[in-house]
């Protein structure tokens, strides 16, 4: 049986079968980025929306492993990016947008919402086809993230203008990258989209 491929965003972006990627929207990245307001205004639009239209939304947060149990290669990786979470107090991991009491925080350890959680099962077990994607920082999670989605057979959609960074040139090279793959939108269009 063959299935249907859709090629309208209307299609793609319907509410029936999409959900809303909250990627890291903590207190420690949201006080780095160089559009803090700009950022926020964007995302809950993005979010207030979803929620109107009973899209699910998932926030993932970051939630380091014991440091005797955290990976060498990690370690190195996060050195090299002078981040370590180790140091940072607990009220600093809080999510700056909080969700509503039927929305699900996914707590993982890798920059994919793929690895190592449940992720995937809850939005096959959902019928969800489409992934919206959006959050902090976009060359890192936002960008793994989009790249398993769409590697695992999910339309995959970024909201580059709810999407941020420390670095504003990284968030730029990693949209225009992303562009190439899939569909990448302001809040917006993608609001448009949704109907």
């Amino acid at each position: 049986m063959e299935r249907k491929v859709y090629t309208k965003m209307n299609e793609i972006l319907k509410a029936e079968h999409t959900a809303l990627i909250v990627w890291d929207v903590q207190k420690m990245l949201v006080n780095s980025i160089y559009n803090k307001e700009e950022f926020l205004k964007n995302m809950n639009n993005l979010i207030n929306t979803a929620r109107s239209k009973k899209i699910p939304v998932f926030f993932t947060k970051i939630t380091p492993l014991p440091q005797e149990f955290e990976s060498p290669a990690r370690k190195y990786s996060l050195g090299k990016l002078k981040f370590d979470l180790s140091r940072l107090p607990a009220e600093m991991f809080e999510l700056e947008i909080p969700p509503d009491k039927n929305e699900i925080v996914i707590n993982k350890n890798t920059a994919s919402i793929f690895i190592g959680t449940n992720f995937e099962l809850m939005a096959r077990n959902a019928g969800i086809e489409t992934l919206i994607i959006a959050g902090i920082a976009t060359e890192v999670g936002v960008e793994s993230t989009a790249r398993d989605s769409s590697n695992r057979g999910f339309y995959t959609v970024v909201a580059s203008d709810a999407s941020s960074s420390s670095d504003k040139e990284a968030h730029e090279r990693s949209t225009a990258n992303m562009k190439k793959l899939f569909d990448v939108l302001t809040t917006d269009e993608i609001i448009s989209d949704l109907g």
